[in-house]
């Protein structure tokens, strides 16, 4: 994994009155499952936009295997795929001829056309279900379907826009495994927009934190828990005094909350201190009601360097909903 697949220097878009993406600059191994996470709007979709030549930046570098991506657009489709957040199949059609529709859009050779289909849907096990209208497909056939789609032209780099958002636990944890697989035995290099904080720890070798346009930090899941910096303590309390008395103690809320009722500070060796810091809070008339310890998570990390946690509910739903109702076509 020592040869860039990907490499962006200061890349911006701005929309009337917005800057979607506010020069962002990173790079991407060959081979590497890389992450964008971040909440809905926070531009990474319209960088993977970018990436594909799809829309064009107004400013900025972007080189996809020392390919000018800006002066080579059509050089770059040619060895990407592409799985985007919203339905991409036509449920009118069968898998196998939305498949075919991609072969045809790729300029897949017609000699290996047929072959190439095949092996792409034995490989993503949907080869039994090839001659039903995809309308009839579950949430995770046809996430797989529309992977299919993008692996026919055999991509040298595959982007992944939510990749398990609406599918259910036991489809999600075989699109896992099919990311891996993928990247495993091909070398594909996979760049995944997420706001699923566990599917970022658990697929990606490392993740781009985005928030609001900006590339806040990058690094593994290990290295950005590891910056947090310690133990996350959240109390609870009715005393309208709490938050001011923890900050007399010299700790501070990982963020400004709403009210005074709960507070999570940043602590050093948490199982220890929590018996003494209670007992400096009830001497102040603070009476606490729960107090909880646990290790960083992906979340803290985010809430660290954005100040906000990730609302993942909208996008969840909407495109929960859009695909209960692909499922529903025909029906």
């Amino acid at each position: 994994m020592n040869q860039e697949s990907i490499c962006v220097e200061k890349l911006t878009k701005i929309y009337p009155r917005v800057k979607a993406v506010d020069e962002i600059s990173f790079s991407i191994s060959k081979g590497e499952i890389f992450g964008f996470l971040g909440p809905n709007g926070a531009g990474k979709t319209t960088t993977i936009k970018m990436l594909m030549t799809l829309i064009q930046p107004n400013s900025g570098a972007i080189n996809i295997f020392g390919i000018n991506a800006l002066a080579h657009p059509d050089k770059v489709r040619q060895i990407s795929g592409y799985v985007p957040q919203d339905v991409s199949i036509d449920g009118d059609l069968t898998g196998y001829e939305n498949v075919l529709l991609y072969a045809r859009l790729f300029n897949v050779p017609a000699s290996i056309r047929e072959q190439r289909i095949r092996e792409t849907l034995q490989y993503l096990e949907i080869q039994d279900r090839a001659r039903e209208m995809a309308s009839h497909y579950s949430g995770g056939m046809m996430r797989r379907l529309e992977i299919a789609q993008a692996l026919v032209n055999r991509p040298r780099i595959l982007f992944l826009d939510e990749p398990s958002i609406g599918l259910d636990p036991s489809a999600r944890m075989i699109m896992w495994k099919l990311i891996r697989k993928l990247r495993d035995e091909f070398e594909t290099t996979i760049f995944i927009n997420t706001h699923d904080m566990n599917e970022a720890d658990t697929l990606c070798d490392r993740i781009g934190i985005m928030d609001r346009g900006k590339l806040i930090k990058t690094g593994s899941p290990a290295e950005l828990k590891a910056s947090v910096g310690g133990d996350i303590l959240t109390i609870s309390s009715q005393s309208p005094h709490c938050l001011d008395r923890l900050k007399e103690l010299g700790y501070r809320a990982l963020s400004e909350p709403a009210t005074n009722h709960t507070v999570s500070i940043l602590v050093s060796n948490g199982e220890r201190l929590i018996p003494l810091l209670l007992d400096s809070l009830k001497a102040s008339g603070v009476e606490v009601e729960t107090v909880s310890l646990k290790k960083p998570t992906l979340d803290d990390v985010f809430l660290k360097y954005t100040g906000t946690r990730i609302d993942e509910r909208d996008t969840w739903e909407s495109t929960r909903r859009s695909r209960r109702t692909m499922r529903k076509l025909n029906g």
